[in-house]
């Protein structure tokens, strides 16, 4: 064999050993891009998965006072200011509601305070679920709303008048509205507030479906639609 047909061969071996090498670096680099897009979309599903499941814990209001059939086939989840204006406007219409189709709807109210001050309203709601007087300490608050804010700030002196009627052991008030149990439900509806993106009072689900935009009708036809389910 001649030094020039030897030469031939030998880089045509070394073509050839480079270009299996080359086939074997494509097929790595692609099994390795199947298997990372297998791992994040598995990551993702897992993602999403315990998004839900924290959705749904948020929602389920186990620890929110709670008004109508535990068994009704909606279930309102309502995020309230005690100082917003429009919950006081739409309460009534959800109890209502709940008066005219009874065992129907169940509500369960959770706190958050975006007024100023308004944190002190909270924890008056919240201490006056010790004496079994909430929703009339509720209903008293949102019927005197004008008493005791102005200019959308809370004035805390004013709430204990406005709320003589309800029958409360005032002393005992003051001091369960410090209690770590009321504390803890506060901080717990704040947490709850920000997994779900509620940026604004009155806040509604229905059933886990949030308003597809705000409105007195959107939450009726919202509310209409599980109830035909």
């Amino acid at each position: 064999m001649s030094k020039k047909t030897g030469s031939k061969q030998v880089n045509a071996e070394n073509r050839s050993s480079r270009t299996s090498l080359i086939a074997a670096a494509v097929v790595v680099l692609v099994l390795a891009i199947v298997a990372a897009t297998f791992l994040y979309d598995s990551d993702d599903a897992a993602s999403s998965q315990a998004e839900a499941a924290a959705r749904q814990a948020a929602l389920a209001s186990e620890h929110a006072p709670t008004l109508g059939d535990p068994g009704a086939k909606v279930h309102i989840v309502e995020f309230l200011d005690p100082a917003c204006e429009t919950c006081a406007v739409f309460y009534p219409m959800v109890k209502q509601w709940m008066a005219e189709m009874p065992g129907e709807i169940r509500l369960s109210v959770r706190h958050v305070a975006f007024h100023t001050g308004s944190d002190y309203a909270v924890r008056i709601l919240e201490a006056s679920r010790k004496q079994d007087k909430y929703w009339q300490t509720l209903e008293a608050l949102l019927a005197s709303q004008p008493q005791w804010t102005q200019h959308h700030t809370v004035q805390p002196d004013r709430i204990a008048p406005a709320i003589v009627g309800v029958g409360l052991n005032m002393e005992q008030l003051m001091v369960d509205m410090n209690a770590m149990e009321v504390l803890l439900r506060i901080e717990q509806d704040k947490k709850d507030a920000i997994l779900l993106k509620v940026s604004a009072t009155p806040e509604y689900f229905v059933n886990g479906r949030p308003l597809p935009s705000f409105g007195q009708q959107q939450l009726a036809d919202l509310v209409r639609e599980e109830l035909k389910k």
